[in-house]
């Protein structure tokens, strides 16, 4: 602006020295620039309205469309506006999100770009930088921020075939091998009476068709309700990639949980991972925009516990389930062996505990075998790699429970549907 007042001064002293009517009309041109550049750049970005729509919750490897709206209330247009939109790198933007462009007097433009789910978190999307001034620079820069909003990329989540897990439960929708139970809802055929049938099972009409005693007989079936435990203290890891075996077990918490949903039962989350959301001072990585945790450097400043989702079944409860799974990290928080009998002393008696852990040793299984005396019906589900895996098979078949050895996908081939799940 300096120059520019220098400028017009050097024609102003050419305009009298000269009398040249011609510089007077220059000088004229450049004054009613100098006011109106003035009087205007403070201005000119309050009129502009700015709104970015998107899905703020996807499935892993989803791609995301985000529209950003830029609305110019005003007559009076902008000679140019740069717009700078912030996206995690980890999202891998399809489109570029920073573009200059002109905005008319009352005119709407929509800048569309996608990003793509590749690994589960809470991602910041935004926030979003507007810059423009008048035309020639004259005048400092006018900024405008539109604040960032989140996104939510839930877990990869891998189809699964029927499990086969057992229950202690007696009535359900799922159908069984087991004849201890039988489901009355669920008729099967008729056979004949045997001494200590009860009345109430004789089919009456077949009775007096093959003049025979006939007893209904019913499809057994089992009640799968189940709490998934998954381990993510970082004690309890001792794998040299920890970071991709506590990932794996939240993946197999989400491909379970979404298995049993879709057959109809009640799932549940225990964890003792940490939500970073619920931090007193969540923060953002710089470089990939995901929410971080602040690792504790003990128990006792350990903060962010997510609350225990009780077994529930439908869809909307799974998704609840996947949210916080979205989120969980692994952290410095409460031991297994400590903290797992604690945390299902709220489940009713029966319920099957899918216990997501990184190893199998004797502390693991005996805490387990804990749960068995109670009346709950624990699985061991082991994640990081053992060569010795088979003693802990053993010892966990003397101690009452079941054991599976589940590092990476392919050992859940026998589970896998021919066809994606559908949530």
């Amino acid at each position: 602006m300096g120059q520019f007042t220098v400028l017009i001064i050097v024609f102003l002293i050419f305009a009298f020295v000269l009398q040249v009517d011609f510089i007077f009309y220059i000088v004229y041109i450049c004054l009613g620039i100098f006011a109106w550049g003035r009087w205007m750049t403070p201005r000119i970005l309050r009129s502009v309205e700015t709104t970015r729509a998107f899905n703020d919750h996807a499935f892993w490897g989803e791609k995301v469309p985000v529209t950003i709206t830029l609305r110019n209330t005003s007559r009076i247009g902008l000679p140019w506006l740069q717009v700078r939109e912030s996206v995690a790198v980890n999202l891998m933007i399809q489109q570029s999100a920073s573009q200059v462009l002109t905005l008319r007097g009352r005119e709407t433009l929509s800048l569309i770009y996608s990003v793509q789910a590749r690994r589960r978190g809470y991602y910041k999307i935004g926030p979003m930088q507007l810059k423009t001034s008048d035309l020639f620079g004259l005048f400092p820069e006018q900024n405008k921020e539109l604040q960032a909003d989140y996104l939510t990329i839930y877990p990869h989540i891998i189809p699964l075939n029927k499990l086969g897990l057992p229950s202690r439960l007696p009535f359900g929708t799922i159908g069984s091998k087991q004849r201890l139970f039988e489901d009355p809802a669920r008729p099967m055929g008729v056979r004949d009476y045997r001494s200590g049938d009860s009345l109430r099972q004789i089919n009456w009409k077949a009775s007096a068709h093959t003049r025979t005693m006939m007893v209904r007989t019913n499809e057994p079936a089992i009640s799968l309700e189940t709490a998934v435990l998954l381990n993510l203290h970082l004690g309890d890891y001792i794998w040299p990639d920890t970071h991709r075996t506590s990932e794996w077990a939240i993946e197999l918490a989400a491909s379970l949980a979404a298995h049993l949903v879709q057959e109809r039962q009640s799932i549940g989350l225990i964890t003792n991972g940490i939500d970073p959301l619920a931090d007193s001072e969540p923060s953002f990585d710089e470089n990939s925009g995901r929410l971080l945790r602040r690792f504790a450097k003990s128990i006792e400043h350990s903060t962010g516990r997510p609350p225990e989702i009780p077994p529930r079944p439908g869809r909307s409860h799974l998704m609840k389930i996947l949210e916080q799974l979205a989120r969980i990290e692994a952290d410095n928080s409460i031991p297994f062996a400590t903290w797992a009998p604690s945390a299902c002393s709220h489940l009713t008696w029966g319920v099957t505990i899918l216990v997501i852990t990184p190893r199998g040793d004797e502390a693991t299984c005996h805490t387990l075998h804990h749960l068995v005396r109670t009346g709950y019906n624990p699985i061991l589900i082991v994640t990081e790699p053992d060569a010795d895996f088979g003693k802990v098979r053993d010892r966990a078949r003397r101690l009452g429970f079941i054991a599976s050895h589940i590092t990476e996908q392919k050992d859940l081939d026998q589970w896998q549907r021919p066809l994606p799940i559908q949530l």
